[in-house]
């Protein structure tokens, strides 16, 4: 029997543990096709050869009863010892036919059939092919039974000499003077009910055995796949910011890979370091002769000193603000950062109530769950929403307010005052460089842009908005921690 190769689809190619069953459970039904087909046939094949056994056996016992009486007919000496000969329609008969000479007429063939037969037959006759064997041989027919069924029968030819009535073969015989043909027949459900029965207890069995193969299977697949599975759970930790490498007890084979990682992180966290570092020391080496020629022009009153004053204080900006890209780049790149984000504002909050003290502001933060918490730095999370928390503090009459929440992974960061507010017009451009609502305000013009910037660094949003409070409604979108 050929087994074709198994063919996985698609979508199976994708999954280690549907490959794994797929492939395992395949060979488990083709081994059980296999083993059914081999072991029903050996059981088919050796009860068909004991059934023709047992037919010769009958055949040689009729073989030697067969006698010619003094009246020159056919008799058994001794009746045959399988009582169901005795029994009609039992399904095993035996048959006597004197052999027709060449010539007879189709009525003297007809009557020369069923010279002898056993009891079993009650008035029925065999209907055995036309052609006899040749002398000594055994020939095996499927004939039609009295009942309708097919019966498997076995058949020889023997020679009885007159004088020693007695049968005998044609090896070594004188030439005999009747010719008696012999037949045993049995009805073949005799041995398919065996096999019948055998395959229904094969199938059965095997069956069980299949489905504690197929139960064996699952298991092995999942206590083989579960160290998997707590690899995932340890990657998730350390990209949701509770571990910095990968922990736990993992088998043989997967912990070089565990290791690996774990050095890729070390040797990540190792580069980013020194870049910032890097970077922090080209900053302070900027930051001197910018000072030295900001100071040097600060006591002059020339066209001159105010362009070199102009452009120093360009190139800091420029030089803050690419440091604050590198670092949120390098932040970005870290695994395992991870800031909560009730305990910054709260902070926060009671730093702007010592500076802004003189105005006796209201500032009210609505309650925050325990496990929100900003994926970046906690230094990058102040400065944003130190910048924000300050400019509501700068426009509010009397109130500022501040909640949060998380929503499709993200946080969802509100501020509102209740102060004039920003026209929708002028939205847009308060969060460019340098641009203040008001002139009178102080300020820089760069705490919105700044707050702007970082936020779409770590990949988030600022949007303004009319607060129901009357003011304006700072909407800041941030990556949440799993």
């Amino acid at each position: 029997m050929s087994v074709p190769a198994p063919h996985f689809p698609l979508a199976a190619r994708g999954s280690l543990r549907i490959r794994l069953l797929a492939g395992t459970l395949f060979w488990i039904a083709a081994s059980i096709a296999v083993a059914a087909w081999g072991l029903s046939s050996l059981f088919r094949e050796h009860v068909a050869t004991q059934f023709h056994a047992e037919l010769k056996t009958h055949l040689n016992q009729l073989t030697a009863h067969l006698a010619v009486d003094g009246e020159e007919q056919a008799t058994l000496s001794v009746p045959l010892s399988d009582p169901r000969l005795s029994l009609p329609y039992s399904g095993l008969y035996w048959q006597v036919d004197a052999l027709a000479a060449e010539g007879d007429s189709a009525q003297a063939r007809a009557a020369r059939a069923g010279l002898l037969r056993s009891r079993s037959l009650w008035d029925s006759v065999l209907a055995v092919p036309p052609d006899a064997p040749a002398d000594g041989e055994i020939h095996q027919h499927r004939v039609a039974g009295p009942g309708g069924g097919w019966l498997g029968m076995v058949e020889r030819v023997v020679r009885i000499d007159e004088g020693s009535g007695t049968a005998a073969g044609a090896a070594g015989a004188k030439p005999a003077a009747r010719a008696f043909r012999l037949i045993i027949a049995a009805d073949e459900t005799l041995m398919l009910e065996p096999i019948s029965r055998f395959n229904g207890a094969l199938w059965l069995a095997l069956g069980i055995l299949a489905a504690g193969l197929v139960i064996a299977a699952l298991v092995q697949v999942i206590v083989g796949l579960a160290p998997l599975r707590s690899l995932r759970a340890a990657l998730g930790r350390v990209r949701k910011g509770d571990a910095q490498r990968l922990e736990g007890q993992f088998p043989a084979e997967i912990t070089p890979l565990v290791d690996e990682f774990n050095t890729v992180l070390v040797q990540n966290a190792e580069v980013i370091e020194r870049a910032r570092t890097q970077a922090g020391n080209l900053a302070h080496a900027l930051k001197t002769p910018l000072s030295v020629l900001a100071n040097a022009a600060s006591g002059k009153d020339n066209e001159l000193a105010r362009l070199v004053v102009g452009q120093v204080d360009t190139a800091k900006r420029q030089v803050d603000y690419h440091l604050s890209r590198a670092h949120v780049a390098a932040t970005l790149r870290v695994a395992g950062a991870r800031t909560p984000l009730r305990p910054a504002l709260e902070a926060l909050l009671r730093t702007m109530r010592r500076i802004h003290a003189e105005r006796q502001l209201e500032l009210l933060l609505h309650p925050i769950a325990e496990n929100l918490a900003f994926r970046g730095e906690e230094q990058d999370l102040q400065e944003m929403l130190g910048n924000l928390l300050d400019n509501a503090c700068k426009w509010a009459s009397r109130h500022v307010e501040v909640a949060a929440r998380a929503e499709s992974g993200q946080l969802l960061i509100t501020i509102e005052d209740d102060g004039q507010g920003i026209a929708a017009a002028d939205r847009h451009a308060v969060l460019r460089r340098g641009v203040r609502a008001d002139q009178q305000v102080p300020g820089s013009g760069l705490g919105l842009s700044i707050v702007d910037e970082l936020a779409q660094l770590y990949g988030g949003e600022l949007s303004l908005a009319d607060s129901p409070l009357g003011g304006l409604r700072v909407v800041l979108k941030l990556p949440a921690v799993a």
